[in-house]
């Protein structure tokens, strides 16, 4: 193995940037086990920080371990590579379009996989009515990890105070409600893994939201998923037909609802919500445990198949 120049960016602005900093603080700890030279920078608002940081340093491969706007949505990608530095995941174009809720649908509908039915509105537009019958589902257009998502059951009157308050952009982005359960399935460049079967255990939502992803004991991964033997095939082809209709480079993670009302006899309906292009590197994230359960892929394993895979896009 080459040891090399690992500079692991972490941290970013965005609402998930806590969760960023544990995932950087890990793979930084790996990586620097496996021999390489770490160097972890903290993005800031500070752009020219950054850029100064790796112009001094000139690391060999750039780690990008930052989550949402401005690290996951094509923006850091692109002064990598303007830089000419190779770094870990998705292009930029892979990662502008699957963090845009809206524009992935459309992906995913072009390429005829399945997704909720939806539409984009303003939070003036959703004050006044419901958009659709209701149970509906509330989400911002760019942020992760279920940050802002908001069920609109029957009978609520939480509409007229999501619209209110919303301070996620000027549209959200609303869909019908699939009752079931949530699935996810990683993919690494061109496999899919297993299927994780995930249930929240806490008192909150009943749906798989910030705190349960990233709180200990937030939620129960049963991998493989125990479903219909044809559901568990259809996830991992939908999976990785998602990440090749994006265009995705390295891992990904594509979440799923999973209606599996007519009984576990019957293979039931998958919707896919989205794809993440930098899934989460967290003691609790569920790419590592896909890995580790599908590859027998450890995590700092999985950290150099990362590194390894990374590539520079000029």
């Amino acid at each position: 193995m080459t040891t090399r120049r690992v500079s692991v960016l972490m941290g970013g602005m965005s609402a998930e940037r806590t969760v960023s900093l544990a995932s950087g603080r890990n793979v930084a700890e790996a990586l620097r086990g496996l021999g390489h030279d770490v160097r972890c920078i903290d993005a800031g608002p500070d752009l020219l920080a950054i850029v100064s940081d790796l112009q001094a340093h000139r690391p060999d491969v750039v780690f990008n371990a930052m989550h949402g706007r401005f690290g996951e949505d094509g923006s850091i990608q692109g002064v990598l590579d303007w830089m000419g530095i190779a770094y870990t995941h998705s292009g930029v174009r892979a990662s502008a379009t699957a963090m845009d809720k809206d524009a992935a649908r459309m992906v995913f509908m072009a390429a005829g996989l399945p997704v909720a039915t939806g539409l984009v509105m303003t939070p003036a537009q959703l004050e006044p009515a419901d958009p659709m019958p209701a149970p509906y589902v509330v989400k911002p257009l760019n942020e992760g990890s279920s940050v802002g998502v908001e069920i609109i059951r029957p009978g609520s009157n939480r509409r007229a105070t999501v619209a209110a308050e919303w301070t996620f952009g000027g549209q959200m982005l609303v869909e019908e409600y699939i009752p079931g359960r949530e699935l996810t399935v990683g993919v690494l460049e061109d496999s899919a893994l297993t299927v994780t079967d995930i249930t929240p255990t806490g008192s909150g939502p009943s749906f798989y939201d910030y705190q349960a992803k990233y709180a200990s004991g937030g939620s129960r991964h049963e991998l493989p998923a125990r479903i219909h033997p044809a559901a568990f095939e259809r996830a991992r082809e939908l999976a990785l037909a998602a990440h090749r209709a994006l265009g995705c480079r390295g891992a990904s993670r594509t979440d799923f609802r999973y209606d599996d009302s007519a009984g576990a006899d019957m293979p039931g309906r998958l919707v896919i919500l989205e794809t993440n292009t930098q899934p989460g590197m967290t003691p609790t994230s569920l790419l590592p445990e896909q890995a580790q359960a599908a590859c027998g892929m450890d995590y700092a394993t999985l950290c150099q198949w990362m590194i390894d895979h990374a590539t520079c896009r000029t």
